[in-house]
């Protein structure tokens, strides 16, 4: 059986998922490495929800005002 073929995330590169692969699912070390810079400079981010509107921060001490 033939191992399953992926796309590097960072060049599009076909890579083969194997053992012997060490850096999958990126195709090189080069690869790995501007992914996590991008992840490192804020590049990629998790989205997240905005507190509503009408709820008022809370004070210094982290209590509701």
């Amino acid at each position: 059986m033939k191992p399953p073929v992926v796309a590097c995330p960072t060049c599009s590169a076909a890579v083969s998922w194997t053992a012997e692969n060490k850096w999958k699912p990126f195709c090189s070390e080069r690869c790995k490495l501007i992914d996590l810079g991008h992840w490192a400079t804020e590049k990629y981010r998790v989205p997240a929800a905005s507190p509503p509107e009408d709820e008022t921060p809370p004070d210094e001490n982290g209590l509701p005002q």
